[in-house]
């Protein structure tokens, strides 16, 4: 029986560097302009769906370039590695929710936490096609505002999980580690929410009264999901609005 399952965002979260805002801000339109589609995803006022696409539109790089930008630049969250370790010894699924895209995810995962390791992370995320020039379109999960309604993904999740449980029996505590504007829609699907410290999903909770847990690494992350899991804190006494 599966007591527990973390589902997390890739980029910011599980590395310190955004890969796709890097790109757009080294190789696209630059990080002002990438910072004005980031407050209207906050204020409403445009899609994350219309804003991500315009940034992969502006990366006029092909994806082998881009790749290896991205492996020189972007670096892992140091407790990252310790927690898929101890998800693995205890049998808790961690599973990659992303509106990034799966050969970027898989590329930098592969090559920061180990070929060994890359099969055993479920990776969920936006596709990519390339044109002649290897140039990157993103191809979105669904029809939704988000590209990758993150949320419904979850819910799946959630239902296959359950769908075998016992009257007696409990359902796995879902955990949630986020920090962006593409974490809008996953925010409220888990029991315990972590929202990294400074960032734009901390700001969403707050205008929407959300509970989070704050975090700066996985390593907080990791230190908190085993003290609900051995009972010594509950959910709502690590959340906060």
């Amino acid at each position: 029986m599966v007591k527990a399952v973390i589902f997390t965002d890739f980029d910011g979260t599980v590395t310190w560097q955004d890969s796709n805002d890097y790109l757009t801000d080294t190789e696209g339109f630059g990080k002002e302009e990438r910072l004005r589609i980031f407050e209207g995803v906050l204020d409403g006022t445009t899609t994350f769906r219309d804003g991500f696409e315009r940034m992969i539109n502006s990366i006029k790089t092909p994806l082998p370039e881009n790749l290896q930008i991205l492996e020189k630049h972007i670096q892992l969250d140091p407790g990252f590695k310790k927690t898929f370790e101890w998800a693995q010894e205890n049998g808790v699924p961690l599973i990659v929710v992303s509106s990034g895209m799966n050969p970027i995810i898989k590329h930098l995962l592969t090559s920061m936490v180990g070929e060994d390791s890359i099969d055993k992370i479920d990776i969920i995320a936006n596709d990519v096609e390339l044109d002649a020039d290897q140039k990157m379109k993103i191809i979105y999960r669904d029809d939704t505002p988000f590209g990758h309604d993150k949320s419904q993904s979850i819910n799946k999740y959630k239902a296959e999980f359950e769908k075998d449980l016992k009257d007696n029996e409990e359902r796995p505590v879902y955990f949630y580690c986020g920090d962006g504007i593409s974490d809008l829609s996953a925010a409220k699907e888990c029991d315990l929410l972590f929202a990294k410290r400074g960032k734009d999903l901390v700001t969403f909770c707050r205008r929407q009264n959300v509970p989070y847990h704050e975090f700066d690494t996985f390593s907080d992350i990791l230190e908190n999901m085993q003290f609900v899991l051995k009972g010594e804190k509950t959910v709502k006494e690590l959340m906060q609005n």
